[in-house]
């Protein structure tokens, strides 16, 4: 194809401004770094607005209080009554009626002297309250990957958006070229529709990403609570922090000894062996203290003894069950299959445990070389897209060949920033599969946003 004098000057041009476009969007795509929120400022935001959280640290809380009724069973009780009748009595002689008015106060106490189950429902109580502990520590670990998802799915689709805007303007001005030099006879219609068709394609996949970006911003202000919450961009150059340790074994160690789901079915399976203990407790005998002080007012004809007396009592009460029907040896052998359900629980939590850590450790090492590779194939696509704009320049290439360079540059930019999020954020979730991840982990991440 013959070429213009004037081509290798607006190449050169077209090429300084496709870069300086890029150059723009991702700085208007990451908005404003000064008035932008950390991820550790949005996660703060969430931890005090999430009802998914509030839920599990109320649950929580409860349990604490439950377990506060379960040690009364150590303690006495003690109430008070009090009584008043009236009785009317008719009489065969005189008087033919007599009436008796009685009103009784008294103090009651009651202290288990021996109560095999009491035990046991202090242990279980004991028991839930670390479950509860352990769904709100997952609770919050679910909360952190969360926050962490959201925040970096809008800082990837922002860079989606920057970077089909940047292209978009690049094949503007390749089109805008293409029209010049079909004018002047240089090039063929052929150019300039193929240019159009690319220019056409690029504003749908601009109003594409527009619409996405919306979207992921709808779900971040829906976690944090807020509106318009703005995350903060990576730091360049970027530097994402090395897996430690380097293998996987560590990590599963760690996921079967620190995971709250592992914490929690344990707790589970030691809830289960107390309940068949407790079951098997309803068939030996309770001993029970118990006494009382009682003060009684009589009057009237048909009083006994009329006026105040009173009465103090303290006893012991021997309870034994003989016989219940059947009921105690059935709750026995249903606790009993319960507790092989819970047992069966926990393998089943230390193999999805130890599946999902290996799986987050894979996908981190994955990733990590993923953003190797994308970051080497950044480089080859730019030394490609200035080649072809050299054979553009000599006549060798076509305008075709321009705009898919471009686009292919365009592309590979942004799945490479979409790479180092997923990497940060697997990061996460790696340490959330060990049951290791910690607020301290958002601080950590939050160390490679931009200032």
């Amino acid at each position: 194809m013959p070429a213009d004098h004037k081509t290798p000057k607006r190449a050169n041009a077209l090429w300084r401004m496709s870069r300086l476009s890029l150059a723009l969007a991702l700085t208007l795509s990451a908005g404003s770094a000064v008035h932008a929120q950390s991820l550790l400022e949005v996660y703060e935001a969430a931890r005090a607005y999430d009802a998914t959280y509030l839920a599990a640290r109320a649950q929580a809380d409860s349990s604490q209080y439950r377990a506060a009724q379960a040690d009364a069973l150590n303690r006495p009780t003690l109430g008070v009554g009090v009584t008043g009748t009236r009785a009317e009595t008719d009489l065969p002689r005189l008087p033919n009626r007599v009436d008796t008015t009685t009103v009784q106060a008294g103090l009651s106490a009651k202290y288990a002297l021996y109560n095999r189950a009491n035990r046991f429902s202090i242990d279980q109580a004991q028991r839930s309250l670390g479950i509860a502990l352990a769904d709100l520590e997952a609770a919050e670990q679910d909360l952190i990957v969360r926050v962490a998802q959201a925040y970096f799915d809008v800082l990837a689709a922002q860079d989606v958006l920057g970077t089909t805007k940047a292209n978009k303007t690049a094949i503007a001005e390749q089109l805008a070229s293409a029209k010049r030099n079909f004018e002047v006879g240089t090039a063929t219609i052929t150019d300039t529709r193929e240019a159009q068709a690319s220019f056409d394609r690029a504003t749908a996949r601009e109003i594409a990403a527009d619409n996405d970006l919306r979207v992921k911003r709808v779900a971040l202000d829906q976690i944090v609570g807020r509106l318009g919450v703005a995350p903060k961009p990576l730091a360049q150059p970027v530097a994402l922090p090395a897996v430690t340790p380097t293998t996987v074994d560590p990590w599963v160690s760690q996921a079967d000894e620190q995971h709250p789901l592992v914490r929690k079915a344990k707790l589970g399976l030691e809830v289960a062996r107390l309940e068949t203990g407790k079951a098997r407790a309803a068939e030996a005998p309770t001993v029970d203290l118990t006494g009382t002080l009682a003060s009684t007012n009589a009057r009237g004809a048909g009083a006994t003894v009329p006026g105040t007396t009173g009465v103090a009592s303290v006893g012991v009460a021997l309870n034994m069950p003989l016989y219940t029907g059947g009921a105690t040896g059935n709750r026995i052998k249903e606790t009993v299959a319960l507790e092989e359900r819970s047992r069966n629980d926990l393998e089943f939590a230390r193999r999805a445990v130890t599946e999902n850590t290996k799986r987050a450790f894979f996908g981190v090492q994955s990733g990590l070389a993923q953003v190797k590779a994308l970051e080497a194939a950044e480089s080859s696509s730019r030394l490609a897209l200035e080649a072809t704009q050299l054979g553009y320049k000599v006549g060798v290439r076509v305008n075709l060949d321009v705009l898919n360079a471009q686009t292919q540059l365009f592309s590979t930019q942004s799945d490479l920033a979409k790479a180092r999020y997923d990497v940060v954020l697997t990061g996460l979730k790696l340490r959330q599969a060990s049951g290791q991840l910690k607020p301290e982990d958002v601080a950590a991440v939050n160390q490679l946003l931009a200032k």
